[in-house]
C-alpha cells in the first residue's frame, strides 16, 4: 500500500470514526470505540467486482443470451462469406480454364466485386452490432450492481465502499482485512433481489 493511498484510507477511516463516535460518550466509551473494527464503525469496506459479476445470476443469464445471439450472427457472417468465396473460386477456375469469354468474365468479375463490397459492409455492421450488444450487456450489469449497492448502503451506511478487481494482484485493494470484504454478502443480496424481481415479473 503506497503512502498516499494509506493516507487516504486513514483519512476516510478517521471520518468514519468521527461520524460514528458520539460526543456525549465518556472517555472510557470512546476508547472502546477506538479499538473497535472499522466495519463496526461503518467505515470502509470493499468487494471484488469480478467475483460479483461471476456469481451474479442476472449477469450469467445475460451473458448466455448475448453469446447465443453473437454465435448466430457470426454463423450467418461465415455462411455468407463462404458462399461468396465459393463463387470467387468457381469464377477463377472457369477463367483459368478458358471456359468463359472475356466479356462474360468482366461482367461476372464486376458483379463479384460488388457482392464483396456488400458483404464487407454487412460484416462490418454486424461486428458493430456485436460490440453494441456486449456494451449494453455490461451497462445493464453495471447499472444493476450500482443500484443494488446504493440501496444496500442505505441500511449499512458505510463511509466508503471500494470496488476492487483481479485475483492474483487485485487493484486497488491489493491486501485488506478479510472482515472488510463484503463480496459474498453482495453476491447473496443481489441474487436474492434478482430472484424476487424475477418471480414478480413472471407472476404478472
Amino acid at each position: 500500500m503506497t503512502g498516499s493511498f494509506k493516507a487516504a484510507i486513514l483519512a476516510v477511516a478517521a471520518f468514519g470514526f468521527v461520524a460514528c463516535n458520539n460526543p456525549s460518550t465518556t472517555a472510557t466509551e470512546n476508547a472502546a470505540v477506538e479499538t473497535s473494527t472499522v466495519q463496526s464503525c461503518n467505515g470502509i469496506v470493499y468487494f471484488n467486482l469480478d467475483k460479483v459479476i461471476s456469481g451474479y445470476d442476472m449477469a450469467n443469464e445475460l451473458k448466455t443470451a448475448v453469446e447465443a445471439k453473437i454465435a448466430g450472427i457470426e454463423k450467418e457472417i461465415n455462411r455468407r462469406g463462404n458462399k461468396l468465396q465459393n463463387e470467387f473460386n468457381d469464377f477463377n477456375e472457369k477463367l483459368n480454364k478458358g471456359l468463359i469469354t472475356r466479356s462474360v468474365a468482366e461482367v461476372k468479375g464486376q458483379k463479384l466485386q460488388e457482392e464483396q463490397n456488400k458483404f464487407n459492409q454487412y460484416a462490418n455492421s454486424k461486428q458493430q452490432e456485436i460490440a453494441e450488444e456486449q456494451q449494453v450487456m455490461l451497462n445493464q450489469i453495471g447499472d444493476a450492481i450500482k443500484k443494488f449497492i446504493d440501496k444496500y448502503n442505505i441500511e449499512k451506511k458505510y463511509a466508503l465502499i471500494i470496488s476492487t478487481q483481479g485475483d492474483i494482484l487485485p487493484a486497488p485493494v491489493v491486501s485488506g482485512d478479510p472482515s472488510l470484504d463484503i463480496t459474498d454478502e453482495i453476491i447473496a443480496g443481489i441474487n436474492d433481489e434478482y430472484l424476487k424481481n424475477k418471480d414478480k415479473s413472471s407472476q404478472k
